[in-house]
């Protein structure tokens, strides 16, 4: 599993460089997510532009990342592509995470 990470002050970017996060690579996806998270960081912005593809696996691990992080450090979400949005509408997930447009948190602040 390909994963980018770049600090930008208080906030690690994440980017995921697979076009699929699914049952197959799952697991493979939260043991890089956990290395790269080791980085010191107020937040996490894991930025999904390049995956086309989430299934319920997928979901699964990122929600698993979110809890891994914790309370005290937010994992925020950019570059939702229209079918990986669609899955997180469809299981409500959308109300639990923060979902960015595309540029996240750099362009906000």
């Amino acid at each position: 599993m390909e994963i980018a990470a770049r600090k930008h002050g208080p906030l690690l970017e994440v980017t995921v460089m697979e076009n699929r996060i699914d049952a197959a690579c799952a697991i493979q996806f939260k043991e890089r997510m956990r290395e790269v998270t080791e980085t010191p960081s107020d937040r996490v912005l894991l930025d999904l532009s390049q995956v086309q593809f989430l299934d319920s696996s997928g979901l699964g691990a990122v929600v698993a990342v979110r809890k891994h992080l914790g309370e005290e450090r937010p994992l925020d979400l950019t570059g939702l592509t229209p079918t990986v949005q669609k899955v997180f509408r469809l299981t409500r997930m959308d109300t639990v995470f923060t979902i960015l447009p595309s540029g996240g948190l750099r362009d906000a602040g």
